[in-house]
């Protein structure tokens, strides 16, 4: 393992674990920290795991929690404060031969989240798809590198024409789409995909999804998944982690994480995945993650194994009862649906709702402004704006009736001091 990690190039194949299973990535107690001194941010922490050839390992969770930042720590655009990362056995993190980084980038291939961010807005879709072939002239002339992109575009649900058009032309999930045939033309053996289809059209998510598992199958592909959509991570994932706040808080088999959620924060994302049939999710009893459950002011919690290949985060203490949960055989609970004709758990259900109900000033409708303009018109057509008071009350437009009333109050009093004034001076005019 030494050997390899002075190499220059990469090996054939990476090294093999006590499973029989080809570890083509290796996390290492990775830190990664932004800014110095006592402004830095530990965003991730100790994360360790191995990523297997040929498996879709996924990251989930909440927004902030590190994800994509482990993901671009692996395609080496974020440092690591600590420890190190391995591709085949071969460290590639930190200082490494041009030679060997130049191998990694031809092997390793990222889906960015923000697709309007990663293009080139001055290129054509033809040359940002064909810059990697370019690159490592990974064609054998120009029919070759045209057919393609071509073959890559219409895999991914766009049309040929598109290759002569410019990035700002194109929508959201069309951009996405654009940077999913980039990375899969450079036929790479590892793709970080963060949040791939989150601004694809529903109708075209499986068909991307579809499209990531044939290649998986054709070519052997490896992906790091980055997500935060748990039905659709447990859709495409062999092995799923879960990060909070930068720690890695549990690693299992899709399947057994979702028959298993030992992890409290695990349990609450698993719990708030929406169920189709609105009375039922009405009927939901959401599970919310309480950091202070946790006591580790006299030992500091680890990652370690329960067995099942199962890897819970957690104090000797707390991990022992994860693994009674777990030896039991006994699929944990996660979602729980209540009867709303009980009366126990109707009390529980109205409970939830009450901590659901909104800010009364988020209750305010969209275009209760109270503009200026109600108050002008109203003051020139008092009687029309007495009655658009009366139905902007009505619909609970407070402010905008508020504004129609003064605008009518206002005229109405100053005609009616326009009528005293003239009586006056009419009655002066009299003696």
């Amino acid at each position: 393992m030494a050997l390899l990690k002075k190499q220059n190039i990469l090996p054939e194949h990476g090294p093999i674990n006590e499973e029989g299973k080809e570890v083509l990535v290796s996390l290492k107690n990775v830190d990664i920290t932004f800014g110095k001194g006592e402004s830095a941010v530990r965003a991730v922490k100790n994360a360790s795991f191995d990523i297997y050839k040929g498996e879709t390992f996924s990251l989930v969770g909440e927004s902030g929690s590190g994800k994509t930042t482990i993901g671009r720590a692996v395609i080496r655009v974020n440092p690591c404060a600590a420890g190190e990362i391995d591709y085949k056995g071969v460290r590639i993190s930190g200082r490494i031969s041009k030679k060997l980084d130049r191998e990694v980038i031809r092997n390793i291939q990222m889906v960015f989240q923000d697709p309007a961010a990663s293009l080139n807005e001055r290129a054509t879709v033809d040359y940002i798809i064909s810059e990697g072939l370019y690159n490592f002239h990974l064609y054998e002339n120009e029919a070759d590198r045209v057919a393609k992109v071509e073959n890559m575009i219409n895999e991914v649900g766009l049309l040929p024409e598109h290759m002569t058009r410019y990035p700002h032309e194109f929508s959201g999930g069309q951009r996405q789409r654009i940077g999913l045939a980039r990375a899969m033309v450079m036929e790479p053996e590892l793709v970080v995909a963060d949040e791939p289809i989150s601004a694809l059209d529903v109708s075209i998510r499986a068909q991307v999804l579809n499209l990531m598992k044939k290649f998986q199958r054709e070519q052997g592909t490896t992906y790091l998944f980055i997500a935060h959509d748990l039905s659709i991570v447990r859709y495409i994932s062999d092995r799923i982690a879960v990060i909070y706040k930068g720690d890695i808080v549990e690693i299992a088999d899709s399947d057994e994480l979702f028959n298993f959620p030992l992890h409290p924060y695990t349990h609450s994302l698993i719990s708030a995945i929406p169920i189709p049939d609105p009375r039922l999710e009405k009927n939901k009893v959401l599970y919310t993650y309480d950091p202070s459950i946790h006591d580790y002011s006299t030992e500091k919690p680890e990652l370690r194994c329960i067995g099942h290949d199962h890897w819970v985060f957690g104090t000797q203490a707390e991990v022992d009862a994860y693994q009674a949960t777990r030896d039991s055989g006994v699929p944990v609970k996660s979602i729980t649906i209540l009867d709303p004709d009980d009366p126990e758990s109707a009390k529980v259900l109205a409970a939830q709702n009450d901590a659901d109900t909104p800010d009364p000033v988020m209750e305010t409708p969209l275009h209760d402004t109270g503009s200026l303009w109600y108050s002008v018109g109203s003051f020139f057509l008092p009687p029309i704006g007495l009655i658009a008071a009366w139905i902007f009350h009505h619909f609970k437009h407070k402010r905008n009736a508020k504004a129609c009333l003064r605008g009518a109050l206002t005229s109405l009093g100053l005609i009616a001091a326009l009528c005293v004034l003239f009586a006056l001076m009419l009655w002066v005019a009299t003696f």
